[in-house]
C-alpha cells in the first residue's frame, strides 16, 4: 500500500493540521486470492464505492458482492482456455496448479509435483538439447486432493494428445523430488485416473512415460502407477528416491543413456 502524495496542511496558529490523501496505490498478490478474493469483491461492491445503481432497471445488487478480481497474464500473453481452467482451480484451492504451455506441438511434456522440481526438470530437459520440444511448464504441489491431480493431469494429457503425432513418439516425465507433506500415494490416485481415460491413445501416440516421485507414501503410489502401467500395457519406467530427481530425463532423451541393467522400483 503506497500513499503519495500525503499532504499536511498546519492551521493558523500551527496546533494542529489537516491531512489529506491525494493519490493511493495498492498490490494485490494473486496467490492470495483463495483466501482473500471474497473480500476484495467486497471492497470493489457498487456500495462499497458509494455509487448508487439501484435505480437502474433490472440491476440486482447486493451489498456484499461485487466483481470479481481479475488478474492480467503475465507479459501481457492471453491465456489459453486450459491455461485459464487451471488457473480458475488454483484460485479456489490452498494448494499450487499451475501451467504454461510452451510449444503444443512439442514432444516433450511434463507432469510434475513441485515449484522447485518443475524449474529442475525443465532445466534438465533443456540441458539434454530439447529446450524447442518443450511442450509445457507447470506444477502442482501443497498436498492437492486426488481430484484436484486428476484434472490437472487430464488437462494436460488432453493437451499432448491433441497435438499430431510425432514420428519418434512423445515423453511424459511424471517427477518430483522428494514431498514434505504431500500424499504421494493420493495424488497418483489422480494421476493414474487421467492415464486410464486415455491409455489407447498414449499407446498409439508412442509415448513413453517415466516416473521418478519420493515421500509420503511413495511406495504405495509407485506400486500402483507401475501396476496400472503393466496392466495397460503402457510403455512405462518408475523410479524412487534411488533415482536423483531430474535422473530419468538424460534416460529418457539421450541415446545410449538406459540400459536394461538399470535398476526400477519394484525391480
Amino acid at each position: 500500500l503506497e500513499i503519495n502524495p500525503l499532504v499536511v496542511i498546519p492551521n493558523a496558529d500551527a496546533t494542529s493540521a489537516e491531512v489529506h490523501f491525494l493519490d493511493l496505490a495498492a498490490k494485490l498478490d494473486q496467490t492470495a486470492e483463495f483466501e482473500c478474493g471474497a473480500k476484495w469483491a467486497i471492497a470493489r461492491s457498487a456500495t462499497a464505492l458509494g455509487l448508487n445503481v439501484a435505480d437502474k432497471k433490472d440491476t440486482k445488487v447486493s451489498i456484499d458482492v461485487g466483481p470479481p478480481m481479475e488478474f492480467p497474464a503475465p507479459f501481457g500473453r492471453e491465456m489459453s482456455k486450459e491455461e485459464a481452467y487451471i488457473a480458475e482451480m488454483d484460485a479456489k484451492t490452498g494448494a499450487s496448479l499451475k501451467l504454461t504451455i510452451l510449444n503444443g506441438n512439442g514432444r516433450v511434456w511434463t507432469l510434475v509435483a513441485g515449484g522447485g522440481a518443475s524449474v529442475v526438470y525443465a532445466d534438465a530437459i533443456a540441458s539434454a538439447g530439447y529446450a524447442s520440444e518443450l511442450a509445457n511448464y507447470g506444477e502442482y504441489s501443497g498436498a492437492p486432493t486426488e481430484t484436484q491431480t486428476f484434472h490437472y493431469a487430464r488437462t494436460v494429457l488432453d493437451l499432448m494428445l491433441r497435438a499430431p503425432m510425432h514420428p519418434e513418439g512423445k515423453v511424459l516425465f511424471i517427477g518430483g523430488g522428494i514431498a514434505n507433506f504431500t500424499n504421494v500415494a493420493s495424488t497418483f490416485k489422480g494421476v493414474i485416473r487421467a492415464l486410464r481415460e486415455v491409455a489407447p491413445l498414449l499407446i498409439e501416440h508412442n509415448v513413453k512415460i517415466w516416473v521418478r516421485r519420493a515421500g509420503p507414501n511413495y511406495q504405495e503410489g509407485l506400486k500402483n502407477i507401475k501396476a496400472v502401467g503393466q496392466e495397460l500395457k503402457l510403455d512405462m519406467h518408475v523410479f524412487g528416491p534411488e533415482m536423483h530427481v531430474s535422473g530419468i530425463v538424460p534416460l529418457a532423451l539421450v541415446p545410449g543413456k538406459y540400459t536394461p541393467d538399470i535398476k526400477e522400483f519394484g525391480a
